[in-house]
């Protein structure tokens, strides 16, 4: 046995644990017994000299996940044949599992694509290609820079990461990123092997179909990505269709640091609530696949007003029929997860729940189908309203009538599957009665000989107690005896002569007669066969799934972006969301936005609208203010709306204009990085450097209190020369605030500069907050107020208020002449600081 266990060993890839059965247990052996012990926290015993650790059988798909989130690869090998004494029974790998390439629903999320990254160089370009084993999706995409590829990374979140074991530049640039990093073949990666093996999967004589012409990295990348699937896990990839290939410039950059500040995709607390983020508050989707897309349409808002237009008009569209919106989510919901059913269907796991599952799909697209086309027909018989004329002629064709043409019903599949599979499918192959009766005449007849026999066993039992006066005999059944005829102690005597004893157990004796072991290999018989017949059908109804493959994954996907329309359709018509005008011109005119995660997570006030503009006449806002009036939460509020515009959203406001921006920067919040031994301020920094080296004129940049984490000559300083910078050298549309109350003095100095505050009360030694903001300069920080507010024990602020007064009472000296007494630069100082070269970079901005 420990023979057959080494030469299945050698075979698997290098670092993969194999769970090799025995009986009722996974066993591991050597040193993957040492890791998978450690792992696992399980008891670690010897055979022999070797060391080895086991777990159940029944139990293995949670030890399997626990392994998987460690970072470990599993090679599963099987009994195929039964067991027979004298005999080495027959095992095989029938799975090898990574963290990039499984089914197990307990480790998946519904909202989010598992992904593997597969990663080359080629020449200068960097290809990558992402590919979700569950759902069939091929994603393709090429860069030079070494950064955007590392952004692109981040923001897909690869479960596993795959790149040439020889390109050991490529392996060092990934290493510190990502935990689970694999070198693979680099063969496998090379264009001139990866491109026929792609043209074969796909069955086309060219890649340019795809978008793949002329790109050898992305061609390496998704060749490689196919190969590794395949041959070193050994999986079956022929619901991987086609490639699609997307540029980052199409879309609204966006890095993972701003996803985080913003809290888009998941709250900054780990212990708030599922919606307090941007998705939490949009996600109002019917099903896995809608919330998948509506993640994957907020981590990559579009570039393209053409396209923005398109979703806008889908919302539109949706929202001038409550009515027919309502019935669609309606009919959405029980359409389940088609996406991960057909991947598991193909890819040999699935079973008759996902049948039946798809059955459920296939019955309800016509009735979404048809209300789309109803809707269509409203919508272009609908006259065109003036303030979007111009941009639907410049759109392209209709969004919606491009999904009603994917939504393919498939009525003869979805007939054969209610013919061929029961209701409520059961759970494990094994258990069998998955098959409808009626649906095929050998199953009927065998099925009816396995009723018979018990009907007859039934019978038996009758005659024997009539025969043997014997009132609690039993035949029973089990899969060690078979059929057999129990009888309590009390009554052995009258056991009859012809009974051959088979058993003693505590309570009494087992018997078996030639008649009952003629009928039980009757019944067995059947049954098995039975059993057999069921599991070839079931192969037969996955074959038909897959002949319709394409055509089925084309509907899984509109159905996902339908359903994630009428979300964002159906977040609008809840909260009045407005349609925003986009445009590409660099305006930004917002009345009245609101906070769209606040406005809905806020129980007990209400939330205060404001309003943002931002173009060529004001280029910065500073905006000035104490800590709790709300800065942080507007300049928050007015990137959030600009994400959602460009993501295809209506936004919380009374009217928008968000025109076209190529990447959203921001710099918010406080954080070390002790693992690269960054300080505070050197993470502050490292992101301000990253702003101003990439921002450009289309760009929205977004800062928050930048300079504070240092003293305040050098903070000021730092924040006084980056406005200089974006406002001269780059002119990118920025939401500045701070505490820094001198920078307001350079809305005096540079001309797109202003100056806006929050407003606030004083009242009785009180302050009201009113989260409005104004136009102007703040003139108080009111720190001691907040302080109080906080709980800061009184003598402290007495104390503060004290130190307070002096500091001011410096500062006025100072203004007259007198000797300097606090460490705060003076605005007559910053006056006097020359200007900076000015750059008017608004003057062509189509250039």
């Amino acid at each position: 046995m420990m023979a057959q266990y080494r030469k299945i060993k050698s075979g698997l890839p290098p670092d993969t644990l194999l769970l090799f059965r025995l009986g009722d247990f996974y066993e591991m052996f050597y040193e993957d017994a040492v890791e998978g012990a450690r792992i696992l926290n399980v008891a670690l015993t010897r055979r022999g000299q070797a060391p080895m650790c086991g777990i159940p059988y029944h139990a293995a798909a949670s030890y399997i996940g626990r392994l998987l989130r460690a970072g470990r690869r599993v090679a599963v090998c099987d009994q195929v044949e039964e067991a027979r004494p004298g005999k080495l029974v027959r095992r095989e790998v029938t799975q090898i599992l990574s963290p990039g390439a499984h089914f197990d629903e307990r480790m998946l999320a519904g909202d989010r694509n598992n992904f593997l990254a597969c990663v080359c160089r080629a020449g200068k370009s960097y290809g990558l290609a992402l590919v979700d084993l569950t759902t069939g999706e091929l994603r393709v995409t090429e860069t030079e820079k070494a950064e955007d590829l590392l952004e692109e990374l981040q923001r897909a979140r690869p479960s596993e990461v795959v790149c040439p074991s020889e390109q050991q530049e490529l392996i060092e640039l990934l290493r510190p990123e990502f935990r689970i990093l694999n070198p693979y073949e680099d063969w496998a990666f090379a264009p001139e092997t990866a491109g026929p093996a792609l043209m074969e999967r796909f069955g086309v004589r060219t890649l340019d179909g795809y978008g793949l012409r002329g790109r050898p990295a992305a061609v390496g990348a998704a060749g490689a990505a196919l190969h590794y699937l395949a041959h070193q896990l050994r999986r079956d990839v022929s619901h991987i269709t086609e490639a699609r290939f997307y540029r980052a410039s199409d879309c609204l950059a966006t890095d993972v640091q701003t996803l985080r500040n913003l809290e888009v995709l998941e709250p900054l607390r780990r212990d708030a609530p599922r919606n307090a983020s941007l998705f939490g508050v949009l996600n109002r989707t019917a099903t896995p696949m809608g919330a998948r897309r509506m993640r994957d349409w907020l981590a990559r808002p579009l570039g393209n007003a053409a396209e923005i237009i398109r979703r806008h008009d889908a919302v539109e569209a949706f929202l001038g029929r409550p009515d027919m919106l309502e019935e669609l989510r309606r009919v959405m919901d029980r359409s389940g997860d088609m996406e991960r059913t057909l991947g598991r269907l193909s890819a040999g796991q699935g079973g008759p729940r996902d049948l039946a599952a798809l059955r459920l799909a296939l019955e309800r697209l016509p009735k979404i189908r048809n209300a789309l086309a109803e809707l269509n027909r409203e919508a272009d018989s609908a006259p065109e309203g003036a303030l979007f004329r111009e941009e639907r002629e410049a759109s392209e064709p209709s969004l919606l009538r491009e999904l009603e043409a994917q939504l393919e019903p498939c009525p003869e599949l979805a007939d054969l599957l209610a013919r061929a599979v029961v209701e409520e499918p059961p759970a494990a192959l094994k258990e069998g009665g998955f098959i409808r009766d009626g649906f095929d005449e050998r199953l009927d007849e065998l099925r009816r000989a396995s009723r018979e026999g018990k009907k007859w066993i039934a019978e038996l039992q009758q005659r024997e107690i009539a025969r043997t006066g014997i009132q609690s005999l039993k035949i029973r059944f089990n899969a060690v005896f078979g059929y057999y005829i129990e009888i309590t102690k009390a009554n052995l005597a009258k056991a009859p002569a012809d009974y051959i004893r088979k058993q003693t157990v505590a309570n009494g004796e087992r018997y078996v007669t030639p008649e009952l072991k003629e009928m039980e290999a009757k019944i067995l018989g059947a049954e098995e066969r039975a059993a057999r017949l069921e599991q070839e059908l079931l192969k037969e109804l996955r074959e038909e799934v897959l002949r319709r493959l394409p055509a089925l994954q084309r509907a899984a996907r509109a159905l996902g972006a339908l359903d994630a329309l009428a979300a964002f359709a159906e977040t609008a018509r809840l909260y009045d969301y407005c349609r925003p005008v986009v445009r590409d011109e660099g305006a930004l005119e917002i009345r009245d936005g609101r906070h769209p995660v606040l406005e809905q997570t806020m129980a007990e006030e209400r939330f205060v609208p404001n309003d943002a503009e931002l173009g060529r006449e004001t280029q910065i806002a500073v905006i000035t203010g104490p800590n709790m009036a709300g800065k942080s939460t507007y300049i928050r509020q007015v990137a959030l709306l600009t994400l959602m515009a460009h993501a295809g959203s209506f936004v919380p406001a009374r009217s928008a204009r968000i025109d076209l921006v190529d990447r959203l920067f921001t710099r918010i919040g406080a954080s070390d990085d002790l693992s690269r031994g960054q300080s505070t301020f050197m993470v502050e920094m490292s992101e301000t450097a990253n702003i101003l080296r990439h921002a450009t004129a289309r760009s929205l940049v977004i800062l928050d209190e930048v300079g504070r984490g240092t003293s305040t000559f050098d903070g000021l300083s730092l924040a006084w020369s980056i406005v200089e910078h974006l406002h001269n050298q780059v002119g990118a549309k920025t939401l500045f605030a701070t505490h820094y109350h001198e920078l307001t003095e350079l809305a005096r100095r540079l001309p797109r500069v202003r100056n806006y505050n929050v407003a606030v009360r004083e009242w009785k030694d009180q302050v009201v907050f009113l989260h409005k903001i104004v136009e102007g300069a703040a003139d108080k920080s009111y720190g001691i107020h907040v302080a109080r507010l906080a709980g800061v024990p009184r003598p402290v602020i007495e104390r503060a208020k004290e130190i307070l007064a002096n500091l001011e009472e410096a500062e006025l000296n100072l203004a007259a002449g007198a000797r300097r007494g606090a460490r705060r630069p003076s605005r007559e100082a910053l006056r006097e600081a020359p200007p900076s070269p000015q750059l008017d970079l608004f003057a062509d901005w189509s250039s």
